[in-house]
Parts: structure tokens; C-alpha cells; sequence
């Protein structure tokens, strides 16, 4: 895990569990395309990470 991918994980998972009642388990058993269709409507309305954010840390994590 890279220093960067830390906080995009967190932003991410405190999202899916506030938005969506998502436990941990839930948030890393979801792929990124699902967790990107599920979060894009607020992702768009400015709270939290956008498409573009979410597409470099993918791209970051091997």
C-alpha cells in the first residue's frame, strides 16, 4: 500500500459506510467499478473523490 492510497481508502470507505451502511467487509469485497456506479451520484454533487480520483489510485495500486 502506497502512502497515497491510504487517505483515497479511507475517504472512500467512510463514503460506502455513511451513504450505503457498509461495514469493511463490504467496502473491500466490492470491486472499483461497482463502488464508482454506487458512489458516482454524490461522488458528483462534490462530497468526496471524483471519477478522476478514483481512476489514478487505481491506477497507483498494483
Amino acid at each position: 500500500m502506497t502512502e497515497r492510497f491510504g487517505p483515497g481508502a479511507l475517504r472512500l470507505s467512510a463514503l460506502a459506510a455513511q451513504l450505503l451502511g457498509w461495514r469493511p467487509a463490504e467496502f473491500w469485497a466490492a470491486t472499483p467499478a461497482e463502488l464508482a456506479a454506487i458512489l458516482s451520484p454524490a461522488l458528483s454533487h462534490g462530497t468526496g473523490m471524483t471519477r478522476t480520483d478514483l481512476a489514478r489510485m487505481m491506477e497507483r495500486e498494483p
